[in-house]
């Protein structure tokens, strides 16, 4: 089952394939912007534990842990 931390990983992993694409039809500059926008969400979650993508997801999926301990249950 999806959970919200694994949809955000998915959606990452798109991410970075439409940067790809961008820079293979040669957008350096739109794929460059783009990449440094991730890297500085990714910074400032893994510095403060703030994701604004995390919070919107888990409204819609619920989170790993919860999804955890109902299978464990």
């Amino acid at each position: 089952m999806l959970c919200a931390e694994r949809v955000q990983r998915i959606v990452q992993a798109i991410l970075l394939g439409f940067i790809m694409g961008l820079a293979g039809m040669q957008m350096f500059k739109v794929a460059f912007l783009v990449m440094l926008a991730m890297m500085i969400a990714l910074l400032i979650a893994g510095l403060t534990g703030f994701c604004p993508g995390l919070i919107i997801l888990k409204k819609i999926f619920p989170s790993c842990e919860e999804t955890n301990q109902k299978d464990n249950n």
